[in-house]
């Protein structure tokens, strides 16, 4: 194979300096600078700050709202990842079946996908709406009142239930393109040797989407902690009052709206090195037991 050469030696520098000054001014110079305010006391009117050293990480450790806000992250989290992550996975099943409108049925399920955050989470709300919306009425039917922005659980189901709706569509693409992608001859050879089309699956055909599985694991997470933020606020209508919320949505609360600059770097911070780790722990113990083909 011919391999790509450049005339000049400092053209390839050349062609990465653009996509290296789009990474350090967005991404590392903004997480130096949340370190550094992470360890003072920040006026709120931007006339300089004092430092405190690790009191603002302390502070959050002692303060119960924030483990309480962490808890309500890390179930929220876990339900949105593994519902999302499932449902995707059954409509693809279900999609790789069908034979006769087969195209129509990808269409109705993807079209979620061009939806925005913010636009999901006005829908939730038009869906949850409370006397009118079309599920708080399903609910009503079985004499609950479902009440969104007031009940912490009915807030936590409806945040939930949007974050998994908008979701499932790319996970279904992935999987759909995976089960498309196995071989027919192995599909042959399991019929053949399995009978059972549960066992089948699980024992055969699963393992071949074991590396499309691990890719949206990470992408679920991902999207689970950060880019719900657009459904959150929307649904919270800019209120959290005492309702639930992620970490992320408390940094825009604390720094944005509080104007606690200290804090909410630090609440920043935090949640990067948890990422961090989360992602370490992902490629270095998950990913070992994911075997390409």
């Amino acid at each position: 194979m011919k391999r790509a050469a450049f005339t000049h030696p400092w053209m390839p520098v050349l062609l990465l300096i653009p996509q290296l000054t789009i990474i350090v001014f967005f991404f590392y110079w903004p997480a130096v600078e949340a370190l550094r305010s992470s360890f003072y006391l920040q006026d709120p009117f931007g006339f300089g700050g004092t430092f405190v050293g690790l009191e603002n990480y302390f502070t959050l450790f002692q303060n119960k709202e924030y483990l309480r806000i962490s808890l309500f992250t890390v179930i929220f989290t876990l339900s949105v990842t593994f519902f999302s992550l499932a449902f995707g996975l059954v409509f693809a099943v279900k999609a790789d079946k069908v034979l006769r409108g087969a195209s129509t049925y990808k269409t109705m399920l993807m079209w979620v996908y061009a939806v925005a955050p913010p636009v999901a989470g006005l829908l939730g709300v038009s869906l949850f709406y409370q006397g009118h919306g079309l599920i708080t009425q399903i609910f009503a039917l079985f004499g609950y009142e479902f009440v969104v922005g007031v009940n912490y659980k009915d807030t936590a189901f409806a945040m939930i239930a949007v974050s998994i709706w908008k979701q499932v569509p790319i996970n279904f693409i992935f999987f759909l393109s995976g089960l498309q992608s196995v071989p027919r001859s192995i599909r042959e050879a399991a019929m053949i040797e399995n009978g059972s089309p549960f066992n089948r699956f699980w024992t055969i055909t699963f393992p071949l989407l074991a590396p499309t599985a691990f890719f949206l694991l990470i992408t679920n997470i991902t999207y689970s902690l950060f880019d719900t933020f657009g459904v959150i606020d929307v649904m919270l209508r800019s209120e959290p009052g005492n309702n639930p919320m992620t970490l992320t949505y408390k940094v825009y609360v604390d720094g944005f709206r509080g104007n606690e600059l200290g804090g909410s770097s630090a609440q920043s911070v935090i949640l990067m090195v948890l990422v961090l780790a989360l992602t370490v722990f992902q490629f270095r113990l998950i990913e070992r037991r994911i075997h390409y083909t």
